[in-house]
């Protein structure tokens, strides 16, 4: 249930403009098509002082996978990075090589993902990437990538249900079944949430045997196949009307996989048309943990995006304090 229709600050979704050449809407006007941060407008003072009200033990808890996971990682493209380590006169340096900033928990930026001839956030096209910083994620840096965190454990909730999830099918999270967990939950949203989704597929991922782990790589687009959001034009108009600020998840890209090509591709929606971040292969376990502990499932989420000049993407370097 969300409390974002009694303190809108958005046009509702369906009252946004759509694109000349197909019937998607986007957000571009919003906040003016030179917009470099999207949904991240959402979180301002206010947000982040109600956010840090949700602190109830100040435990701090890591939403991160180590660096070197997942282990080997699902897209051939992203090979390992190098670690190198240099002797100096007072002790050591060091320098990742090769190092896909993708690879592990991380956001995919403004600049991840088009909607085709449409171009960018705002409407911008290659050439406007290629010759200024424009939609770079050094833009949320200097804002501060931060707010009230709120988890939806979709793995606990369908357990509880008796229909427990199987991590390796396309089990589709629709916008009924969110509200049902967070309902379950006690949960309310607020314009300005980050929605954290649980999915339990990283925890499962890293359970396999490594020879299960090796035949998944490069399986994306070739049979992969695990839980996430329904990729529907219902589902990005859902979490555009929720007002939330960004959307992260335990899985490998937030939707269901394999994409259904009748529904379209949520990333395009969510990033190019929505300005919306997407955080992938979050690490959720303890967070759940906690969660359930404590009888409360919102909290301070805090994300030390990279200040990175034109950066895709970032490692999500985020944290839930509870």
């Amino acid at each position: 249930m969300s409390t974002a229709e009694t303190i809108r600050r958005t046009p509702r979704f369906a009252e946004l403009p759509v694109l000349p050449d197909r019937d998607e809407h986007h957000g571009w006007d919003v906040w003016g098509r030179h917009d470099e941060i999207g949904t991240l407008n959402l979180i301002g003072p206010r947000q982040r002082l109600a956010a840090a009200r949700t602190i109830r033990t100040g435990e701090m808890i890591s939403l991160c996978l180590p660096l070197d996971e997942p282990n080997p990682g699902l897209f051939g493209e992203r090979a390992p990075y190098d670690h190198i380590v240099e002797d100096t006169a007072a002790g050591h340096d060091d320098r990742l090589d090769h190092f896909y900033l993708q690879g592990s928990s991380q956001w995919d930026g403004l600049r991840h993902i088009r909607a085709g001839r449409n171009g960018y956030w705002g409407g911008r096209q290659e050439s406007d990437l290629a010759t200024t910083d424009t939609l770079g994620v050094d833009h949320w840096a200097a804002h501060g990538f931060g707010g009230r965190g709120v988890l939806v454990d979709i793995a606990r909730y369908l357990a509880d249900m008796g229909t427990p999830m199987a991590p390796d099918e396309p089990v589709v999270i629709t916008a009924a079944m969110l509200d049902a967990a967070a309902a379950a939950q006690g949960t309310t949203f607020e314009s300005g949430d980050i929605l954290v989704i649980r999915t339990g597929w990283t925890e499962w991922y890293r359970t396999r045997p490594l020879q299960h782990r090796l035949r998944m790589r490069d399986t994306i687009g070739a049979g992969f196949a695990c839980p996430g959001l329904d990729s529907s034009k219902q589902m990005a108009g859902y979490l555009w009307d929720n007002e939330f600020a960004a959307v992260a998840a335990d899985n490998v890209g937030v939707e269901v996989f394999p994409i259904d090509r009748r529904k379209g591709f949520l990333h395009r929606r969510l990033i190019a048309l929505q300005g919306m971040p997407l955080g992938e292969l979050w690490a959720l376990e303890r967070l759940a943990a906690a969660c359930v502990d404590r009888g409360h499932y919102e909290f301070l989420l805090v994300s030390g995006v990279l200040p990175l000049p034109r950066g895709v993407g970032s490692p999500a370097n985020a944290h839930a304090i509870i």
